[in-house]
């Protein structure tokens, strides 16, 4: 007996002992969250520019880290109208905090409310699996959403399916056989990946039997590829309960009273999931939701960098255009260009939060160069030749009475429109490098110069900048009809 005795210790001290692992890993993982989190918001690397119209996203992320500093769990409830969504959470908290009622739709916003899980729960109910300390949660919120079938229904589940991304627990709420919309609502919902209970409310209302044929029913048919039979629970949130009330002449009648909520399997059910696995779902699903905003954020950030990098580069090509073609010398041509090009280069590193000194913007700029090969190249034929007649053309004007303005300005245009169409490249080259932090990543600067120059439509390009061009010249039809 003694023996048999020391045998129970033994694998009481182990279970007690894989708990309070269990528990250390539980809270290591939210801890991890936390850090991973905090980590985020304070380092979103947002000028104040970029930070308008994203405060939504922003708040979203700080929401989030508060919800894993007070490690809440949030359980949500999904259902169609009049199947007893609030009363459920009504019963679980004790109290009537959700609105109820016979109109169609009562609840009509996501509505939030604190629910202290011990109250009600008779502690020698519990099975023996759970620990001795049950409620580890600091908090537990529950969250009554608008039926998914109510009218303007499309914005209603937009919002139940956001809910659903951030709750931990969800509970999709039935009161019979599953129609054809709560099925394709919980098919949704279970692609959330979250953990979820399928409870079967109002069994009050029916007789034993026909109860039984239902829940079976919906366990081995309806949701069988979709939740197993331990995901499914019975209740009875608001039950009525028929009395027999005697008249005042003394005749007798029967009168239907609200009794005792049915909930206790629900809310062990509840309770087991919370004392398994609380604290590793507050951590997973937080950051699970926290990435998906931090996507937005970065994605978002991203298109407004990339859109205010094109301004700059296209600036840039005009700015670059108009003195290569207004300046008839061909040292200050080249000069000048590489100078615009490096302020282009400092200027895109400002936006994009990277240190640059005009040192390095040069080193940049040649390795660009180099990589680029036959445009620059081009370039600097076309400069050499182009500036060199340019020139001869200019002195030639005042000997020719004006009659050399035509060519010469055709020429120019040429030239500008040519060192414009390499300086867009080198821009959108050096916006590539930026944009991944300042590195040419694996494939190293000439294959991504090679992919950047291979989309670019230089036709396109070319004409974009000497129509341009001409117009920021004043250049008439005369010289645009010449040029080509």
């Amino acid at each position: 007996m003694t023996e048999v005795s020391d045998f129970s210790n033994v694998d009481r001290e182990l279970d007690d002992t894989i708990l309070s692992f269990a528990d250390i890993q539980a809270e290591l993982n939210l801890r991890r969250a936390k850090d991973a989190l905090r980590d985020i918001v304070e380092n979103l690397d947002l000028t104040p520019q970029e930070r308008t119209g994203l405060e939504p996203e922003i708040g979203g992320l700080e929401t989030m880290l508060d919800k894993l500093e007070r490690a809440c769990v949030q359980i949500a409830v999904f259902g169609m109208v009049g199947r007893g969504k609030s009363s459920v959470l009504n019963a679980l908290l004790g109290q009537n905090v959700f609105e109820t009622g016979p109109t169609h739709g009562v609840t009509r916003t996501t509505t939030i409310g604190q629910w202290d899980v011990g109250d009600g729960v008779d502690e020698d109910d519990l099975p023996d699996r759970f620990s001795p300390v049950i409620y580890r949660l600091s908090q537990v919120e529950l969250i009554d959403t608008p039926g998914i079938d109510e009218v303007d229904g499309e914005t209603r589940e937009i919002l139940a399916r956001r809910v659903a991304k951030q709750a931990d627990l969800i509970l999709f709420v039935v009161a019979g056989d599953i129609t054809k919309v709560e099925y394709q609502a919980l098919s949704q919902l279970r692609e959330a990946g979250k953990p979820m209970l399928l409870v079967f409310n109002k069994i009050d209302q029916y007789p034993d039997a026909d109860r039984l044929a239902i829940y079976h029913k919906i366990r081995d048919d309806r949701v069988r590829e979709l939740l197993s039979p331990d995901e499914i629970v019975m209740s009875a949130a608001s039950p009525l309960t028929a009395q027999a009330v005697r008249r005042p002449d003394g005749t007798m009648s029967v009168q239907m009273t609200r009794s005792l909520p049915q909930v206790q399997d629900l809310k062990l059910k509840i309770l087991e999931i919370l004392d398994r696995e609380g604290k590793s779902l507050v951590a997973l699903n937080t950051m699970l939701c926290a990435g998906d905003i931090n996507e937005q954020l970065v994605r978002r950030k991203m298109e407004i960098r990339d859109n205010a990098a094109n301004r700059i580069i296209w600036n840039g090509v005009m700015t670059k255009a108009v003195a290569i073609a207004l300046n008839p010398i061909t040292v200050i041509d080249i000069l000048s260009g590489a100078v615009i090009d490096v302020v282009m280069i400092l200027t895109l590193s400002k936006v994009y939060g990277i240190a640059m000194t005009e040192a390095g913007a040069v080193d940049l700029l040649q390795k660009i160069a180099m990589s680029m090969g036959g445009i620059t190249a081009g370039e600097l034929l076309a400069n050499l030749g182009l500036s060199s007649l340019k020139g001869l053309l200019g002195l030639a004007t005042p000997a020719t009475g004006g009659l050399a303005l035509g060519p010469y300005i055709s020429v120019a245009v040429t030239q500008a429109a040519i060192a414009g169409v390499s300086s867009y490249g080198i821009g959108q080259v050096t916006k590539a490098y930026l944009a991944n932090g300042a590195s040419w990543g694996d494939d190293g600067p000439k294959a991504v110069v090679s992919k950047i120059l291979s989309s670019l439509d230089e036709d396109s390009i070319l004409n974009r900048i000497k129509d341009e061009l001409r117009a920021k010249l004043n250049l008439g039809s005369g010289e645009k009809q010449e040029s080509h």
